[in-house]
């Protein structure tokens, strides 16, 4: 099980929390059909590390951004989420 320190509530267990996506998934309003396509469907899957969006749904329930390593599952960082930050 994974520690996730939550930016507004500390370290917490892993099942506090609940996976979304990873921040280049995330279509927004406006987007062309091309890229959100491409967004969705035809993204890269490298090993490494990976920003992800997490949800604290059984805590502050506020939104958080993890970069966490795909094949170690190690935490590099945790932040609070920011939508202006979006790729």
């Amino acid at each position: 099980m994974l520690l996730i320190d939550c930016p507004y509530c500390g370290e917490r267990a892993q099942v506090e929390f609940v996976y979304e996506r990873t921040l280049d998934s995330i279509v927004t309003p406006g987007m062309s059909p091309e890229v959100a396509v491409a967004r969705l469907y035809a993204r890269a899957n490298p090993v490494g590390l990976d920003d992800e969006l997490w949800r604290h749904a059984y805590g502050c329930r506020q939104w958080i951004v993890l970069r966490r390593h795909r094949r170690s599952h190690a935490i590099a960082l945790v932040v609070a989420y920011d939508p202006a930050l979006l790729p």
